[in-house]
């Protein structure tokens, strides 16, 4: 692993979920390195997990303490509402709850929510899943006329008991019921979702940083940017010896990397 030069940096991205906290749990070190720099760097925050709105994460930052404010956050819905239009699709049945909707719909208020001649099947993090959703969706995807998309591919959601199912597990009871997968996904890693970031900032200036080495570092990654794994979450030392290209740095916290 090389060292990082702060001095060439204005950008941070941040993971949330294992990298400034587990579940509700602040990870100090983290919060408190964050606050130290909060003037000197551009932070963004970036999260796969659709199962809170960026209102309830700028809430929950706000919180711990960091002046976190909504035109810093990057999630999967926006690059998701952009392919919708797009495309012009104009109905769509969701497996996603509430937070995730109420975010969809005041980002693209024209989409009709509902099964009823649905374009597609749009699968988020449903904390809120039902066997009426799986089974509306998994019939709806009988039809291949139906467009099938997820917001992003993590396994699991990391929480201070143990980790959690995520939309990728999902995806396996789909392949598995409908033989489908989906034809796109939206969050990390694809670098699209990192797009408003480089309208601003050339790619040696920003900086990512996460807990997982198949999400954030395969993001930093597809970017060209430098990436700082913490081993605050889900990634282990031993995971990240068993990869062919080490990150940029390697901390036990970000706490620990930020001048």
């Amino acid at each position: 692993m090389s060292t990082l030069d702060w001095s060439k940096k204005r950008c941070i991205v941040l993971d949330m979920d294992g990298t400034v906290y587990l579940g509700n749990n602040p990870i100090q070190p983290a919060v408190d390195g964050i606050v130290r720099n909060w003037e000197r760097f551009d932070f963004r925050f970036l999260s796969n997990n659709t199962s809170h709105s960026p209102v309830s994460y700028v809430k929950k930052l706000n919180g711990m303490g960091i002046a976190a404010r909504l035109d810093q956050f990057l999630t999967p819905t926006e690059p998701l509402v952009h392919h919708l239009r797009r495309s012009n699709m104009t109905r769509a049945y969701i497996v996603g709850n509430d937070d995730f909707k109420a975010h969809l719909h005041e980002l693209m208020p024209e989409l009709a929510m509902t099964a009823e001649d649905a374009q597609c099947v749009i699968l988020a993090y449903d904390t809120d899943l039902t066997y009426e959703k799986l089974s509306t969706s998994a019939l709806l995807l009988q039809d291949t006329k139906v467009h099938f998309f997820a917001t992003h591919p993590d396994l699991v959601c990391p929480s201070p008991e143990g980790p959690l199912p995520d939309v990728g597990s999902f995806l396996a009871l789909y392949r598995t019921a409908t033989g489908r997968s989906p034809e796109k996904i939206f969050g990390k890693p694809d670098p699209r979702i990192l797009e408003p970031v480089f309208e601003k900032y050339d790619l040696s200036e920003v900086v990512m940083c996460g807990d997982r080495l198949s999400t954030d570092k395969a993001l930093a990654e597809n970017a060209g940017i430098d990436f700082i794994l913490v081993l605050s979450g889900e990634a282990t030392a031993e995971d990240a010896a068993r990869e062919k290209r080490a990150p940029t740095l390697m901390v036990e916290n970000l706490g620990v990397a930020l001048p």
